[in-house]
């Protein structure tokens, strides 16, 4: 995945760019445009390569809302290392709107898959900036600091290849992430299905790859399954939600951090 230019993260998440507050605000917000904080990390190395905004209907409001960009930094860019290809990340994500302060997670991008995780902040921390004093330094501070604490998922990642699950831990694992992600929704899809690898690569029995199956079919979608009264297939839908990724990814790395800490 290349770097996005200023132009092509516009063309998909314009409110980053926003020149002044939603009307909403009072005269107390103080606002620091995401831009100004973008071109800081920038001149710092970091490179955006997602990017992306909440939707909204209330009209007027698209140009304000929250977003979210994942920015590498220039060293990590075109490498494609170990692990199955995993590279470290930095998640951004701030609003206009009132609806967050600028917040900064570790995160790890899988190039064999195409996906992108978020860490546990229990494991390499996070930081939260309100939109007050010196915003764009105090995050290019922090983004340095949870890059180099990413350097803790690599090793988790590392350490979760060499434990094995048998078929009744891995199935456990899956339900776990079958009620994170579908809650008391109503729903056919049996959480086996979490453990289909759509990859040879993602065969096996590890805890790394058990991670890696259930986490790109939760945030993915697609599982069939059958409507409650059990007349037509339906398949799950995708996480696109900012809030909803970064929930799900955080409560299935920490489901992964769980179950190794159980198996030592």
């Amino acid at each position: 995945m290349q770097a996005m230019s200023l132009d092509q993260v516009r063309a998909v998440a314009p409110s980053v760019f926003a020149m002044s507050p939603h009307s909403s605000r009072s005269e107390r917000y103080a606002y620091i445009p995401t831009v100004d904080v973008l071109n800081g990390l920038e001149r710092e190395g970091f490179r955006v390569v997602k990017a992306s905004q909440s939707r909204t209907r209330i009209p007027g409001k698209s140009d304000f809302t929250k977003h979210m960009l994942r920015l590498r930094h220039e060293s990590t860019v075109d490498e494609l290392p170990s692990l199955g290809g995993v590279v470290p990340e930095i998640v951004l994500k701030n609003s206009h709107d009132g609806t967050s302060c600028y917040q900064l997670l570790g995160a790890m991008f899988r190039f064999i898959c195409l996906n992108g995780m978020v860490v546990a902040d229990s494991l390499i921390g996070s930081l939260k900036v309100q939109h007050s004093g010196d915003v764009t330094s105090k995050v290019i501070e922090g983004s340095f600091e949870v890059l180099k604490n990413t350097g803790k998922a690599i090793d988790a990642a590392k350490s979760w290849a060499e434990i094995e699950l048998s078929d009744d831990e891995s199935l456990a694992f899956a339900t776990a992430a079958h009620t994170v992600r579908f809650g008391e929704e109503d729903t056919t899809i049996n959480p086996v299905r979490l453990l289909a690898a759509r990859r040879q690569d993602d065969v096996g029995h590890d805890l790394w790859r058990t991670f890696n199956r259930v986490q790109e079919n939760v945030i993915k979608g697609g599982l069939q399954g059958l409507n409650t009264e059990g007349t037509r297939r339906v398949s799950s839908r995708a996480v696109r939600g900012i809030d909803g990724d970064i929930r799900l990814n955080t409560a299935l790395w920490q489901l992964a951090e769980s179950m190794a800490a159980l198996k030592a």
